[in-house]
């Protein structure tokens, strides 16, 4: 038995529309349905883990990190990165992916 599609590979597949803002070979970032900052975007892996800690590969941890941080910059001059591990810590779809929040006028912590 062969698990369902993620909801990520749905939106990869184009089975799914979503607001993409960047695309490579490997990766993908969109724009967050339920947005928690004025800018929510979410640079997701093409290759499939359910959770960060499943990638043991330095190079591959580095290079999504690194793609989090150029699209990060392009939408933003300040940001927050943020993973969520694992139900309990807070992660809902379970295909690895980091949220990059930005655009508040006075910091995260305002109403703006």
């Amino acid at each position: 038995m062969t698990a369902s599609p993620t909801l990520f590979e749905r939106i990869i597949a184009r089975e799914i529309p979503s607001d993409i803002v960047y695309e490579d070979d490997d990766y993908i970032a969109i724009r967050d349905i339920a947005p928690k900052a004025p800018i929510h975007l979410l640079v997701i892996p093409k290759r499939v883990s359910a959770r960060l800690d499943e990638i043991t590969d330095a190079a591959e941890m580095g290079r999504l990190w690194l793609t989090a941080v150029k699209v990060a910059r392009q939408h933003a001059a300040d940001y927050r990165l943020l993973v969520n591990s694992g139900e309990k810590g807070g992660q809902v779809v379970f295909h690895t992916h980091i949220h990059i929040l930005a655009g508040w006028e006075h910091g995260p912590d305002s109403d703006t």
